[in-house]
């Protein structure tokens, strides 16, 4: 294999038409298809670093199916890549589902539409696992087509009832991706670089959140549910707070600002 979503994604970004963001994701679709349907099992640590891409045949497989982490795994944690990790499992149902997958998937979605990691830049801690629990999603992306931004949205959903089924998704998908070039009239719709979120991710201390599944152990956390309006809107800003604080510690470490303290609290 050539290289892995990840890479290919950062090596691509801002140059990718929806068309061949729909293909990724429909090869995605298909090969979790045939895993649950054929196959009877599930995946259980999707992520875009064991999405493999060939550049020969042009198309897109999955690697490490069933892995599950280590033998000797602590009572009570989970392993996996956090923000692809189903938040019902996070919570403590540490069996996996088809259903998780569906959420996995959901953030892959995410990913290929934004051309980075979902949560990219933040430490995978309890403060981001209980921003996930009460909700927390990526930010959708300007100028995605609202059916995929839908579609999205369920697989994303915080019950895993009201995720789709893999074979209804890859349906979905596929009737997308015609609708879409039908009403484009095969024109070659790409993104636009300035919608993309402005983080940076060559920081190797941000970089390495991002490259493997880990262990992780967070005790008790309260159940997972989608996000309000209300939330909807702070979340949103909490995001781009955060992003802004990467900004300036990426400035401070260019020589920028050096007198800038970011954690400066004033006294009562």
């Amino acid at each position: 294999m050539d290289t892995d979503l990840r890479n290919y994604l950062m090596e691509k970004r801002g140059k990718l038409t929806w068309f061949e963001k729909f293909k990724v994701v429909i090869n995605i679709c298909s090969a979790i298809n045939k895993l649950h349907n054929n196959e009877n099992a599930i995946h259980r640590d999707l992520h875009s670093g064991n999405i493999l891409y060939s550049e020969k045949e042009h198309y897109w497989y999955i690697s490490d199916l069933g892995f599950c982490g280590p033998a000797n795994k602590p009572l009570g944690s989970i392993y996996g890549n956090l923000p692809y990790i189903a938040p019902e499992v996070i919570g403590g149902n540490n069996k996996h589902t088809a259903e998780s997958d569906i959420y996995s998937i959901g953030m892959l979605m995410w990913e290929i539409s934004s051309g980075q990691p979902p949560f990219c830049g933040y430490y995978h801690n309890l403060y981001l696992v209980l921003n996930i629990m009460d909700g927390m999603r990526p930010p959708i992306i300007s100028g995605t087509p609202l059916e995929y931004k839908k579609l999205m949205e369920q697989c994303w959903d915080a019950n895993p009832k009201n995720r789709p089924k893999i074979e209804t998704l890859l349906d979905a998908i596929k009737r997308i991706n015609k609708k879409f070039r039908e009403e484009n009239n095969n024109e070659s719709f790409q993104h636009d670089p300035n919608n993309t979120l402005k983080i940076y991710t060559s920081n190797s201390k941000i970089s390495d959140l991002l490259i493997k599944s880990k262990m992780h152990r967070f005790g008790y956390l309260p159940e997972p549910k989608n996000a309000s309006e209300g939330n909807k809107i702070y979340n949103l800003l909490f995001v781009f707070k955060h992003i802004l604080n990467i900004l300036i510690i990426l400035c401070k470490q260019l020589g920028f600002f050096p007198n800038l303290n970011i954690n400066r609290r004033t006294k009562r």
